[in-house]
């Protein structure tokens, strides 16, 4: 593949996962009445799920920007580690944690290429 095809690519999956993290993060600031009760039985407040929106938005913000890039890849990372291990303590499907972080890294890969020989030990 050329670079510009490169590019493309990296900047579409950039906008994929952009685009799940901001909508998600939307939907912390909007949860409804009904969702409330079941929070509160998994031990969450609408507070703290406001600043787990925000937090989560901060991080997506970094991670499409390119400058901030790596270090929202990495915040992106550690954020969906959070999710994975909560959906795991509350009996709930990882698979979709799981798949935005495997494509929020090979984004990044895509995106910022000298990531790959760091991440192989060269």
């Amino acid at each position: 593949m050329n670079a510009k095809t490169v590019n493309i690519i990296g900047w579409v999956l950039t906008g994929l996962v952009g685009f799940v993290l901001i909508s998600t993060s939307i939907l912390k600031f909007t949860i409804p009445a009904d969702k409330a009760g079941e929070l509160v039985k998994m031990g969450l407040s609408l507070t703290t799920m406001r600043y787990i929106g925000a937090l989560e938005l901060f991080c997506a913000i970094l991670f499409i920007l390119p400058r901030t890039g790596i270090l929202g890849t990495l915040l992106v990372a550690a954020y969906m580690g959070g999710a994975i291990a909560t959906c795991l303590e509350h009996d709930q499907s990882i698979l979709v944690p799981c798949l935005v972080e495997a494509v929020a890294w090979i984004t990044a890969v895509i995106r910022f290429p000298e990531l790959l020989p760091r991440i192989q030990g060269k």
